[in-house]
């Protein structure tokens, strides 16, 4: 069992509270937590639902506090810190064991000679937690007392309950909680027991992570029932907190159909022809959390990438860059399918939108703000067709791939267009971030880049490249692309900087030439129709390995500039002053395995710089992979515990060095 710990992390407030679990539902939902159970993020819940899917994300059920009464003795196996730093009560120290089931988290309380279980998972499709308890090992009767607190918040908010009177009405089973009027109301119910009703603030919880992250870390929470039951030897009690009218209660059914679904990830998994390490298996596990429902009045069943967990949505270049990793490789063609028609649906004036509102709205046209995201599309529907050989979806789209190298010669929204001159695409303007180093501080573009990235013009030639492959396969004129491709192949040698021996990152910027050291230039070797030439190729690489490379990926700035910042940490300010100035993306290890492999083709070699992902799931965000990590040694991880690319390119290239 890759993911497995005993009393020398769950005993451990610090390590048991700083590593985190992550189950989810598919239509935008999760539940999130601490081993320690501890709250640590105003994004940790055991019901944070998705009250219009993919989003409106809103915190309902925050946690629950378990007391146990065992043999004339009381076990409290909740831990709560307060504003005042206190961590009261301390209940992680009867954690005996922490290990993951597939997704689902597991904890053994030792309470005497007592072992208690305890499992939490989310039905697929359903705003809907289960959490089991199952008396494992007892000489005697254990009672169980539940406390549910509860809440009702926008999932990036803070609650101050002030006078705020929830309803909570008593039903069979349990309670119904209906936080105002036109709320969506939720139950909270068990299988066995007794329940009594309760509205009691429970203020001043200290949320250390947003501390950390200088944001507002105190939230309240109400006490809305207690559920208590005496469980006897082998006894199960199931506790189920949901959105829909009449859940299953049977907790047995309900888990053994969350073990199906995941079995069924697993199966579509390719084998491939080395021995798959364990951890790799079960970021196949970690791709599914992503791929969440966007239904559209056309397309019910549409589908889409949640960028990261806690706080991203699904954004356009997040999405295009992971669909291949998290789809195509995990055996799951049919939904990057349905993700790339989903999409198509969004172009407007030949660009996919950035993000979508949290609301859930349609895409407002400031929501446009990048000029990848649609370079990366093309590279995604040529890897589906790659994988499928769909020609009626490529003969679907190809209309709209057509429309938005149009749009592109002709010029589209932030001065985004083709220069006749040398072939290039130019975007930006002042007061805009276009890239994917996109970080803004209120009027503070903290790297602009406004002029011709290199990144940008190697996903555009790639994109041309593709699009005369695309259309000599439908039968259509291929020429002008192919013409077009030449040019810009003619203008990127203007990229090669002779005095450093690698790319400029920017060409024709308001300062001129950009000559920094960035990781932007690995997409001109790793992209399937590279720019570069052979020893150019060769040199990037190089060069990448020995200042930008670091275990988790690559540096988001070399060292060696002044503007290199080795820790991301303090409020937002700073954060977002370090998130592309040094600080590591681990997305990056992929396009940099991918570009290693081209050039020295060593598979063996190329897969050993993935071998460190494989010890990084025991720590954050517990069998998935981090956004980001400190640029400086010990490189700990930073931001989501949970990224779609990042997941998805490690997968991307494992498969890569194991198939050649």
């Amino acid at each position: 069992m890759l993911i497995d710990f005993g009393r020398e992390i769950c005993g451990d407030l610090n390590e048991a509270g700083a590593r985190e679990w992550l189950v989810t539902n598919g239509i935008g939902s999760y539940a999130s937590g601490t081993i320690a159970g501890m709250v640590t993020r105003g994004y940790h819940g055991l019901l944070v639902a998705a009250l219009k899917p993919p989003l409106q994300r809103t915190l309902l059920l925050t946690k629950i506090d378990e007391t146990a009464q065992y043999d004339s003795r009381v076990y409290p196996l909740f831990t709560n810190r307060w504003a005042n730093s206190t961590v009261d009560p301390q209940g992680y120290q009867h954690i005996d064991r922490f290990y993951l089931e597939g997704t689902i988290p597991v904890w053994n309380f030792a309470c005497g000679d007592a072992l208690l279980e305890k499992r939490v998972w989310m039905q697929p499709q359903a705003n809907t937690t289960y959490v089991s308890y199952h008396l494992q090992r007892a000489t005697k009767p254990l009672t169980l007392s539940i406390k549910a607190l509860v809440n009702y918040r926008d999932y990036h908010s803070r609650t101050k309950a002030n006078t705020w009177q929830m309803q909570i009405d008593a039903i069979e089973h349990g309670v119904k909680v209906t936080a105002f009027a036109g709320a969506v109301p939720f139950h909270l119910l068990a299988d066995k027991g007794e329940v009594s009703a309760a509205s009691e603030w429970n203020n001043g919880f200290e949320l250390a992570a947003e501390k950390e992250r200088g944001l507002d870390d105190l939230d309240d929470n109400l006490h809305a029932a207690t559920f208590q039951v005496t469980l006897q030897p082998g006894d199960t009690l199931t506790f189920v907190a949901s959105t829909e009218k009449n859940p299953d209660l049977n907790g047995t059914a309900m888990l053994e159909l969350r073990r199906n679904y995941e079995q069924k990830i697993l199966s579509n998994w390719q084998p491939t022809p080395i021995d798959t390490p364990e951890w790799v298996n079960h970021l196949v596990l970690a791709a599914d959390q992503f791929i969440v429902n966007r239904p559209m009045p056309d397309n019910p069943d549409g589908k889409t990438i949640i960028a990261g967990y806690h706080w991203f949505a699904d954004w356009g270049r997040d999405t295009m860059i992971s669909l291949p990793g998290l789809t195509l490789t995990t055996g799951r063609k049919e939904i990057a399918r349905s993700i790339v028609r989903t999409f198509a649906k969004y172009v407007s004036r030949g660009m996919l939108p950035n993000r979508f509102p949290d609301d859930g709205t349609h895409p407002a046209d400031t929501e446009y703000n990048t000029v990848d995201a649609t370079l990366w599309y093309f590279e995604a529907i040529r890897a589906y067709y790659a994988s499928t050989g769909d020609k009626d979806s490529l003969s679907e789209l190809f209309p709209i791939l057509a429309e938005i190298i149009d749009n592109h010669r002709q010029g589209t929204r932030y001065n985004i267009k083709l220069d006749a001159n040398d072939g290039l695409i130019y975007a930006g303007e002042k007061g805009v971030q276009l890239t994917w180093m996109d970080a803004k501080v209120g009027d503070w573009v903290v790297t602009p880049r406004i002029g011709k990235p290199i990144e940008i013009n190697a996903l555009w030639y790639n994109a041309l490249r593709t699009m005369s492959k695309f259309a000599q396969q439908l039968g259509k004129p291929y020429q002008d692309y192919d013409t077009s491709a030449q040019q810009t192949l003619k203008g990127f040698g203007r990229f090669w900087n002779n005095a450093t021996g690698y790319c400029y990152d920017v060409l024709d910027g308001p300062e001129g030439n950009d000559s920094s050291l960035r990781p932007n230039q690995i997409f001109a070797v790793s992209l399937p129709e590279s720019p570069l030439t052979s020893e150019q190729q060769r040199s990037v690489v190089e060069i990448c390995n020995r200042t930008l490379l670091t275990p988790y990926g690559l540096r988001s700035l070399s060292p060696d500039n002044p503007q290199y910042q080795g820790h991301y940490s303090g409020d937002q300010k700073h954060r977002d002053g370090a998130y592309h100035q040094g600080t590591v993306w681990g997305w990056l290890i992929g396009p940099f395995v991918l570009a290693h492999l081209r050039v020295f083709n060593n598979p063996a070699q190329a897969r050993e710089f993935l071998e460190p992902m494989g010890h990084h799931l025991l720590v954050a965000g517990l069998g998935t992979i981090s956004e980001i990590f400190d640029g400086d040694a010990p490189m700990q991880p930073k931001g989501c515990i949970a990224q779609a690319w990042s997941v998805a390119e490690v997968l991307r290239a494992y498969i890569a060095t194991a198939s050649s």
